[in-house]
């Protein structure tokens, strides 16, 4: 029955949207060029998420969404979208770790907002105003504005009577090095704002789509080829079969690990953890403990400005680091854990993430992942496909 399931395949193939995908320069990239990055380093430390994460856990805070894993130094792939009638365009993190979508606005007053396309309400005759407070708070400052409804588009697929957020005020340190405009979350509702539906909620409740999923493919090959597929899968973007997993907690897509593990030693997650798959951060980032094992293990020493970094040859003599998901191994090369620079000295893609005390066990497997693995996210049965990318 298995040329059933194939069949089935092209056939959702058929119906599904596809969204390209720009890679860009990172932050990081940009703040290193502008020998920056060691002073941003220094002045928005990790560890200011930590009070993040507990305020989110507040109840009564019902105005503010609070990203304590973001990690958009390093975020690459952004897509295109539009808002309002006549559409205005705006570049926008696809990111399946939060769940909510803002742009810049005219009204907003921070120099970064300076840097971008702005929402223009006055131009679009479909705009509604809510009056209603945003605010989401990152490591590095806060966006606050307001929330309103208009059309927005993805694709050919016109969403009607959208919730969004325009910014009033962004932080500059953050926003000014960003290519990206804006962020267009991904993830389950409960990380947006309370009584808001996300953008692919309502592509599904609005019959817009035939399936109630989407899947990424990021291509580590050149600058163009990445997609976003909405309402289907396409499978000439992966090799073999999917491996489903299931959520194991529906509000980030949030899986069990079984373990992680180099040359058949398990070198963390000893007896299982949790990890996120997300695309809106680049690196695998984990417990400090355990990410500063692995760091060892590869020969990855701390430079001056926090980064970890290594000869570059070591990538011809490094083993894989294999992450195992489901009894299903996903290796991940040097080639793929090792950022190659401008010299003879490269970094290393692991990060430490949340602290030991807070989270003792939860790891984001970033884009440094997905490039290597096809990946689905099925909301209608609340688990994640796996498949080697193409």
């Amino acid at each position: 029955m298995k040329w059933l399931g194939v069949l089935w395949l092209v056939a959702l193939s058929e119906c599904l949207v596809k969204i390209p995908l720009m890679k860009i320069k990172s932050m990081r990239e940009n703040l290193r060029e502008s020998d920056m990055l060691k002073d941003y380093l220094e002045k928005y430390p990790r560890s200011h998420a930590h009070v993040l994460l507990e305020q989110r856990r507040n109840p009564a805070v019902t105005s503010v969404t609070y990203e304590p894993m973001r990690n958009y130094l390093d975020l690459v792939y952004v897509g295109v979208i539009s808002i309002g009638t006549p559409p205005q365009e705006f570049k926008v993190v696809l990111d399946t770790g939060s769940a909510y979508l803002w742009v810049p606005s005219i009204y907003c007053s921070s120099p970064a907002c300076a840097n971008h396309k702005v929402f223009n309400p006055l131009r679009s005759s479909t705009f509604l105003v809510s009056g209603r407070p945003v605010n989401v708070a990152y490591g590095s400052g806060e966006m606050s504005g307001f929330l309103a409804y208009d059309t927005v588009k993805i694709g050919d697929l016109n969403v009607v009577a959208q919730a969004f957020g325009l910014s009033l005020e962004e932080p500059d340190t953050f926003m000014e090095y960003a290519i990206f405009d804006g962020i267009l979350g991904l993830g389950y509702p409960d990380l947006s704002l309370q009584g808001i539906l996300p953008v692919f909620d309502n592509l599904w409740l609005q019959g817009l789509i035939p399936q109630n999923l989407f899947a990424f493919y990021l291509s580590s090959k050149d600058e163009k080829g990445s997609m976003l597929m909405l309402g289907g899968v396409d499978p000439s973007y992966y090799s073999g079969d999917l491996h489903w997993v299931p959520v194991s907690k529906p509000s980030y897509w949030q899986l069990t690990l079984d373990s992680i593990s180099m040359n058949g030693e398990v070198i963390a997650c000893e007896s299982g953890c949790q990890g996120i798959m997300d695309t809106g951060t680049s690196l695998l980032t984990g417990p400090r403990n355990a990410i500063r094992n692995i760091q060892n293990l590869i020969g990855a020493k701390a430079s001056s400005d926090g980064e970890y970094v290594l000869k570059c040859d070591t990538i011809n003599t490094l083993p894989d680091i294999v992450f195992t998901i489901n009894g299903v191994t996903y290796p991940v090369p040097a080639s793929a854990y090792i950022r190659k620079g401008h010299s003879h000295i490269c970094s290393s893609n692991f990060e430490e993430g949340l602290d030991d005390s807070l989270d003792p066990e939860m790891w984001v497997l970033g884009d440094v992942f997905l490039r290597l693995y096809f990946t689905v996210f099925d909301r209608a049965n609340n688990r994640i496909g796996l498949a080697p990318a193409v």
